[in-house]
C-alpha cells in the first residue's frame, strides 16, 4: 500500500491510494468506516471521499483541508479501518492419522516428514524397477553368449512350456535335440523365470553386434542407477539433498512472480487525543431513548429530568454504562459513544448503541461501571435463587457478557446494589414474605446460579426483593406492609403470608 499527496487547489490536499487489493472487507465497508471516522470527528481534516476504482485496480481519494497532517491521517486509516488487518489461522492438521493443532514448527516438520516418506517410496519403487531390469539384461547377455544352445533347446521343444522349463531348471526330458552334443550343457541352464520369459520373447535382430553393445550399455546404465538409488536411500542427508533439488525443479517450472510484498514494515502509530474528563448525566426515558447531558444542564433541570426519565446516572464522560437484563446478560456502552444532546432532544435508542435488544429483553438494573468497584450486587431470579456478586466480576472490555447463569425457564427479576443493608425481604407471587439477614446469602462468581432464598409452592414464583432501608414500608394490594415488623427467619424458609 502506498499513499501519496498532490495539490488539488489552494485549500485542499488529496490522499490517493494506488491500485492494490484490499485485505478483509470490500471497498464499501472501507468507505463506510472512513465516513464513520469523519462523523465521529476522528478525521476532522477530511473534506470529501471519492471512489475512483476501475478494472485496473482500487483507487480511493480523500480530499483534505490545507495543512492537514497526512502522516497522522494515514496512521488513523491503518488503525481504525480494514486498510490493514490481522487474522488468526487455525493450524489444525491430520498428523499420523490423528487431528492435531500444530505450531509453525510442527507444520514444517510434518511437511518434511511427508516429503521424506514420499521420496522414500518413490526411490524404493525406482530401485525395484532397475533391479528387475538388471536381472533381465543379465539373462539376455548370458543368452547371447550361448545362443546356439538356446536355439537347440527351442528347436527340440514341443511347446513353449517345455522350453521355458528347460531354461529355468535344466530339465531336458521333453527336449528332442536335433543336433547331438548340447544335452550336458542344457542340463546346466538355470535362468530365472523373468530371464527365461525375456529370452523367449527376444527377437533375432537383437543378435546383431550393435544391439548386443547397446544391451551392454543399458546394463551399465542400470547398474549406475541402482548405485545412485541405493545411495539416496542409505542416509537422510542424501535424501534431503534430493528433496531440495526436486522442490527447486518444481519452483523453476511452476513459480509465478509474487504479487504481494513481504517486509518487516514499520507499525502505524496513532495516539488518540486525550479526552477532557468532565462530569455528565446519562439520561434514558422509558422508551429506551438516551442522551448525555453536561453537568450544568442537569443541575438546572434536575427535578424535571428525574421526573420524566426512569434512568438517570451521574458519572464521568470516560465511564461506561452497564445494563443488566432479565435474560442474565450484561451490556456495556461507552459514554463517549453516546451522542450528547440538549434537554429537549429526543436522544438515540439504546438498542442502536449497544447489543441490547429491547424487543426480547427487559432492563432490571442500570448503572455506571465505576460505581461497581468495591461493591456487591444482589442477584435474584424467578425461581428464588439468590447470590451476592462482587462488582469486580463485571470488569470487562466486552460489549456483551453473561452476568449470571440461569436454569431453564428462569429469569432475573432483580439486581440491586448492597450498601450496608443487613436484612433482605423476599416476596412471592402468592403474597408470601420471608425476611432474613443479608449475611446468609453467599458471595459467588458471576457464572454461578446461586442458592435458594425461599421455598416456593407449585406454580409460585419470586416476585419482588427488598433491601431494608430507612423506610421499610410498602403497599401490597392496597395494604401497607411494614417490612421491619416481619419476623426474622432463615434463608430457604417457607415465609409467612400477609393478611389482607
Amino acid at each position: 500500500m502506498e499513499l501519496g499527496k498532490r495539490k488539488a487547489d489552494k485549500d485542499k490536499l488529496v490522499i490517493s491510494e494506488i491500485p492494490y487489493t484490499m485485505v478483509g472487507a470490500g471497498i464499501n465497508k472501507f468507505l463506510m468506516d472512513v465516513a464513520d471516522l469523519v462523523e465521529g470527528k476522528k478525521l476532522t481534516d477530511v473534506v470529501d471521499i471519492s471512489n475512483q476504482s476501475n478494472k485496473d485496480g482500487i483507487r480511493i481519494v480523500l480530499e483534505l483541508r490545507k495543512d492537514a497532517d497526512v502522516e497522522r491521517i494515514r496512521n488513523i486509516l491503518y488503525k481504525k479501518t480494514k486498510l490493514e488487518d490481522t487474522f488468526g489461522v487455525n493450524m489444525l492438521a491430520i498428523a499420523n492419522g490423528r487431528p492435531e493443532t500444530l505450531d509453525l514448527k510442527g507444520i514444517l516438520k510434518n511437511y518434511l516428514d511427508f516429503q521424506y516418506e514420499n521420496a522414500t517410496r518413490k526411490y524404493q519403487t525406482l530401485l525395484e524397477k532397475e533391479l528387475e531390469k538388471k536381472e533381465i539384461r543379465e539373462g539376455l547377455i548370458k543368452a547371447c553368449d550361448i545362443i546356439d544352445l538356446i536355439i537347440a533347446v527351442l528347436r527340440g521343444s514341443k511347446n513353449l512350456k517345455d522350453a521355458k522349463n528347460c531354461l529355468i531348471t535344466g530339465d531336458i526330458s521333453n527336449i528332442n535335440f536335433r543336433v547331438k552334443g548340447f544335452e550336458e550343457d542344457a542340463k546346466k541352464l538355470c535362468f530365472t523365470e523373468k530371464q527365461a520369459g525375456a529370452i523367449l520373447e527376444m527377437r533375432l535382430y537383437k543378435l546383431i553386434g550393435l544391439e548386443i553393445l547397446q544391451l551392454e550399455k543399458e546394463y551399465k546404465e542400470t547398474l549406475a542407477k541402482i548405485a545412485e538409488y541405493e545411495k539416496i536411500l542409505s542416509s537422510r542427508k542424501n535424501m534431503d539433498a534430493v528433496i531440495k533439488k526436486d522442490l527447486d525443479n518444481i519452483k523453476a517450472e511452476y513459480s509465478t512472480p509474487r504479487r504481494t510484498l513481504i517486509e518487516d514494515g514499520r507499525e502505524a502509530v496513532f495516539v488518540e487525543d486525550a479526552v477532557a474528563i468532565s462530569e455528565v448525566a446519562f439520561v434514558m426515558d422509558r422508551f429506551g431513548y438516551c442522551k448525555v447531558l453536561d453537568k450544568n444542564t442537569y443541575e438546572r433541570n434536575k427535578e424535571t429530568i428525574e421526573t420524566e426519565n426512569p434512568y438517570v446516572v451521574n458519572c464521568f464522560n470516560t465511564d461506561k454504562i452497564c445494563i443488566f437484563t432479565n435474560t442474565g446478560n450484561l451490556y456495556q456502552v461507552k459514554l463517549l459513544d453516546i451522542p450528547g444532546g440538549k434537554l429537549r432532544d429526543k436522544g438515540t435508542p439504546i438498542d442502536n448503541l449497544s447489543k441490547f435488544d429491547g424487543t426480547r429483553e427487559e432492563i432490571v438494573y442500570l448503572c455506571h461501571a465505576q460505581g461497581l468497584k468495591g461493591r456487591k450486587l444482589l442477584f435474584s431470579t424467578r425461581q428464588a435463587l439468590v447470590k451476592l456478586v462482587p462488582g469486580e466480576e463485571f470488569e470487562t472490555n466486552n460489549r456483551a457478557v453473561a452476568a449470571t447463569k440461569l436454569q431453564d425457564e428462569d429469569g432475573v427479576i432483580s439486581v440491586q446494589l448492597v450498601e450496608g443493608q443487613t436484612d433482605v425481604v423476599l416476596q412471592t407471587s402468592a403474597g408470601v414474605f420471608l425476611r432474613f439477614q443479608t449475611d446468609e446469602i453467599p458471595e459467588m462468581k458471576k457464572n454461578a446460579r446461586g442458592v435458594r432464598g425461599i421455598k416456593l409452592a407449585p406454580g409460585e414464583e419470586l416476585e419482588t426483593v427488598y433491601l431494608l432501608g430507612e423506610d421499610p414500608v410498602i403497599h401490597y394490594k392496597e395494604k401497607e406492609v411494614h417490612l421491619n415488623r416481619l419476623k426474622i427467619g432463615k434463608r430457604d424458609g417457607k415465609g409467612s403470608k400477609v393478611r389482607l
